[in-house]
């Protein structure tokens, strides 16, 4: 299985940014999809969660403001991300859940200037 993540880059606060992630691999659609960031210096932490009937879990430090949703046919999931924060400056990672395994992308740096 691999995850490949897209659509990290600078922006300033306020902006908005979509991040994506497509896994491959001998997967089913039964898994929960997600993504997690790491700020410098601190410790990895869940941002938000799919699962495959799009039940959502949300960080409460996003919530309101970032979007998770997922193409079952695609393997693919998504983060809308809006008024971003400086806070928000991360390398997030995407994660995929299956089998009780997880598996992680290679990360995208998400920068945000204040």
């Amino acid at each position: 299985v691999q995850l490949q993540a897209f659509g990290g880059g600078l922006v300033q606060a306020g902006g908005s940014l979509r991040l994506s992630c497509a896994a491959s691999g001998s997967i089913s659609s039964i898994n929960v999809m997600g993504w997690y960031r790491q700020a410098p210096g601190k410790q990895r932490e869940l941002v938000a969660s799919i699962t495959f009937v799009s039940g959502r879990t949300y960080a409460d430090s996003v919530k309101g403001r970032f979007a998770i949703s997922r193409d079952n046919a695609k393997n693919t999931v998504y983060l809308q991300m809006n008024s971003l924060k400086p806070e928000d400056t991360a390398v997030y990672y995407c994660n995929l859940l299956f089998r009780n395994y997880n598996y992680w992308g290679q990360g995208t740096l998400v920068t945000v200037s204040s």
